[in-house]
C-alpha cells in the first residue's frame, strides 16, 4: 500500500470506530477490534523504518491520520498517535535493539512512559530497571514499552537521561486507569522488578537532540532527522485536534435540529450560535493549519540535510500548545450552547469530546508556560536551554 493508500483505508474505518466510542469508553481501553483494524490499514506502519517493513513516511500524512481517527473517537485517536509515533523513536535505537523488536515481527507494537518514575541502577553491560511507570497509553496492545529513567553517579546524583526499550514479558501492567475523560486510551501503569537492561536497548536523550543517535546508520531516511520535541508534542495536540473537529461535527448536526423551548426558537436560527460555530471553526482551522505548515518546514528541510534552526523549533513548541488551548477553548464555546442533554451520560459527541479535550489537555506536553517562555526567549535573543526543543 501507498502512504495515500493507508490515509484512503483510515478514513473509510472511521465510522466503525466512532461506532465502537462507548464501547471503548465502557471498557476504558480501546477494543481489539480497532486495533486490529487500523493495523490492517498499514497506520501502525506509516513511522516505522523501510528495513522493517515500513513506509517511513512523510509525518504530516501520520498526523492526518490521526486527526481523522481522534475526529471518530478520542480515546483511539489518542492511543493511535502515542503507538503510533514509537515506530519512529525506536528508529533511533542500536540497530541490534531495532532487530529484536521488529526482526520476528514487523507489526510489533510499542507503547511508552517517558516520565523517569522508576529506579535505574548502572550495572555491568547494562542497567537494571525497578518501579512504576504512570499513564502508558495502549500498553494492552503492546509488546514492547520505552521506558524513560535517570541514571545516577555513585552519589545519586543524575548524570543522563535515557529511555530504556523493554519487551513484555519482562513488565507488568497495572490496570488503574479510570478517568472522566479519554477512558478508552487504557492509559495504564507499568511495573518493573529488577529487570536488565542491556546497554544497546537503552537510549540517552543527547543524541536524541543532538539528531546524531545510532539509528542512522541503517535508517537514512529524513524522518528520522527530526527533532524528538517537534515529533511527540505534535503527537500530543494532534489527536486533540481531531476530537475538537467531531465535536464541531457533532454540534452542528444537532443544532440543525435541536428546538430551544425556552425561547420557543429553533437553535439553527439563534445569530449568537451562529458566531460560536463560526468561532470554534475558525480556532479548530487554524490549530491544523499551523501544525500541519511546521511539520512540513522541518520535514522539507530534513530531506535536504538542512539545518532545523531553533527559531522554527521554537515556533513547532508555540503552535503545537497553542493549537491544544484554541480546541479547548472552542469545544467549551460550543459546549456551553449545547443544552442540558448534552450534559446526560450517553453517546453525544460534543460532551464526549468535551470531557477528552480537558483530559488531554493535562498532559506535560500542552503546559503552555513552558512552551511559549522558549519562543519569547528566542524573539529576544536570548540564550535557551532546554531539552524538549
Amino acid at each position: 500500500m501507498s502512504d495515500e493508500d493507508v490515509l484512503d483505508a483510515v478514513r473509510a474505518l472511521a465510522p466503525a470506530l466512532r461506532e465502537r466510542a462507548a464501547e471503548a469508553e465502557d471498557r476504558r481501553k480501546v477494543p481489539e477490534a480497532s486495533i486490529k483494524e487500523l493495523a490492517d490499514t498499514g497506520f501502525f506502519r506509516l513511522l516505522q523504518p523501510r528495513a522493517y517493513g515500513g513506509h517511513a513516511a512523510n509525518p504530516t500524512l501520520f498526523y492526518t491520520a490521526v486527526k481523522e481517527i481522534a475526529r471518530a473517537c478520542g480515546s483511539t485517536g489518542w492511543v493511535a498517535s502515542v503507538v503510533g509515533v514509537h515506530p519512529w523513536h525506536v528508529a533511533l535505537f542500536d540497530p541490534r535493539a531495532q532487530q529484536e523488536v521488529w526482526g520476528q515481527d514487523p507489526d510489533t507494537r510499542i507503547c511508552s512512559s517517558y516520565a523517569p518514575t522508576g529506579k535505574v541502577t548502572q550495572v555491568d553491560a547494562g542497567f537494571t530497571l525497578s518501579g512504576r511507570w504512570h499513564f502508558s497509553s495502549g500498553c494492552d496492545h503492546t509488546d514492547w514499552a520505552l521506558l524513560g529513567g535517570l541514571v545516577t553517579d555513585p552519589e545519586g546524583r543524575p548524570v543522563d537521561m535515557r529511555t530504556f526499550l523493554v519487551p513484555r514479558a519482562d513488565l507488568r501492567i497495572d490496570e488503574v486507569w479510570d478517568t472522566v475523560g479519554l477512558r478508552g486510551s487504557g492509559s495504564n501503569d507499568i511495573t518493573l522488578d529488577e529487570v536488565f537492561v542491556p546497554e544497546h536497548r537503552a537510549l540517552s536523550f543527547g543524541p536524541v537532540t543532538a539528531l546524531q543517535v545510532p539509528g542512522h546508520a541503517v535508517n537514512p531516511e529524513p524522518l528520522y532527522r527530526l527533532p524528538y520535541a517537534s515529533v511527540f508534542t505534535t503527537t500530543i495536540s494532534t489527536p486533540i485536534v481531531g476530537i475538537a473537529e467531531g465535536a464541531y461535527e457533532g454540534y452542528v448536526e444537532a443544532t440543525r435540529h435541536r428546538l430551544r423551548v425556552s425561547y420557543g426558537q429553533q437553535v439553527a436560527e439563534d445569530p449568537f450560535a451562529q458566531v460560536r460555530i463560526a468561532r470554534a471553526a475558525g480556532d479548530i482551522d487554524a490549530s491544523w493549519l499551523q501544525l500541519r505548515r511546521n511539520i512540513d518546514e522541518l520535514y522539507a528541510l530534513a530531506e535536504r540535510g538542512a539545518e532545523l534552526p531553533t527559531t522554527l523549533r521554537t515556533r513547532v513548541r508555540r503552535d503545537q500548545v497553542l493549537a491544544t488551548e484554541r480546541c479547548v477553548a472552542a469545544v467549551d464555546l460550543l459546549m456551553e450552547n449545547a443544552g442540558g442533554s448534552a450534559m446526560r451520560t450517553g453517546p453525544d459527541r460534543v460532551q464526549r469530546a468535551w470531557r477528552d479535550v480537558h483530559t488531554g489537555r493535562g498532559h506535560a506536553a500542552n503546559d503552555p508556560e513552558r512552551a511559549l517562555v522558549l519562543f519569547g526567549q528566542g524573539a529576544l535573543g536570548l540564550d535557551i536551554q532546554d531539552t524538549m526543543l
